[in-house]
């Protein structure tokens, strides 16, 4: 059976009549009518019931005809996949990210992808709020948290890497006031803490949710210290300086846990939700530019590659900076 036979059989069905086929197909009605006699012939079994007003499909026909419709969608989905396939991938892509990991990472992932597909153009907007990104346009976010206060079916989410917070400190800190012996005796230290993306009602820097595997219950302790910021930055390199204890994530400070600058604190412990994660608002069809950038990403990002690579953004750093490792 051929594609020219499905489109006839669900014309005579549509239009009740041999005439309104043949109209919509474009021929002549004698030619309609040899076409499905022929075909009815092949098949034997009687696909239509003519009558003088109006001609009917049998239940074979009306069977033919269901099977016919879901083959003929699939005809035109794989044409229009083959074809966009054909054609060079066009078009702007708006994306938000936050300072640190769009900087570090996502930047020049972005760049080579760029130069990949040449004709996408790409806009970065690094921001500590994520944006509504339907209403501002965004085709989506690159993010590293959960987002807690959306309603999840009107997102699409994907994990792109996957990422932990750790406690370190550097070794002069560790040598001068030793090294906490469990959770408990982090409230004995100076703890650095952030307070990034700080908007939810009563949320609490000052409490780190730690896990010691990743089947354990987490556990909770409180923290103090003279020294905060909503700048990551500035806090690694509180850090740095041996003036407390930080929780941050690898892929920020995995160069200097490379390098000795920093060393694990409590090594069986860690923060587990912090993976990346890409968000978009709920669409209908995604543009192939959005499907290549994501499965782009996925490939970048395995195996999450600051556990053994240094960032592409820190290794060309400006006069006056702390040597890369």
């Amino acid at each position: 059976m051929e594609r020219s036979d499905l489109e006839l059989v669900l014309a005579v069905r549509t239009h009740g009549s041999l005439a309104g086929a043949a109209r919509s197909l474009d021929v002549a009605p004698p030619a309609v009518t040899k076409r499905l006699a022929a075909l009815e012939a092949r098949l034997g079994q009687r696909l239509f019931q003519r009558t003088t007003r109006r001609v009917s499909p049998t239940a074979e026909g009306e069977t033919l005809c269901e099977h016919a419709a879901i083959l003929l969608q699939g005809f035109t989905a794989l044409e229009a996949e083959l074809q966009e396939r054909k054609a060079e991938p066009t078009g702007l892509i708006r994306l938000a990210a936050t300072f640190g990991f769009g900087r570090l990472w996502l930047g020049p992932a972005l760049a080579r992808f760029q130069e990949r597909y040449p004709r996408i153009d790409i806009q970065l907007q690094l921001t500590e709020q994520l944006p509504d990104l339907a209403l501002d346009g965004y085709d989506g976010a690159i993010w590293l948290w959960a987002v807690a206060d959306r309603q999840a079916a009107q997102w699409v989410s994907r994990r792109l890497a996957s990422n932990q917070r750790v406690l370190v400190a550097a070794p002069h800190y560790l040598t001068q006031y030793g090294a906490p012996s469990n959770l408990e005796a982090l409230q004995d230290h100076a703890c650095l803490i952030v307070r990034e993306n700080g908007n939810a009602p009563g949320q609490r820097f000052d409490v780190w949710t730690l896990h010691q595997a990743q089947e354990a219950a987490p556990e909770r302790v409180r923290v103090r210290g003279p020294l905060s910021s909503n700048s990551g930055e500035l806090v690694r390199d509180w850090c740095l300086a041996g003036r407390g204890i930080m929780l941050r994530s690898l892929w920020d400070i995995a160069p200097q846990l490379a390098s000795g600058e920093l060393v694990r604190v409590l090594p069986g412990y860690a923060m587990l939700e912090a993976d990346i994660h890409w968000l978009a608002p709920l669409r209908p069809d995604s543009p192939r530019r959005i499907r290549l950038l994501i499965d782009f990403l996925v490939a970048q990002f395995q195996g999450a590659p600051w556990e053994t690579t240094r960032p592409l953004a820190s290794r060309a750093a400006p006069p006056g900076s702390r040597p890369a490792p």
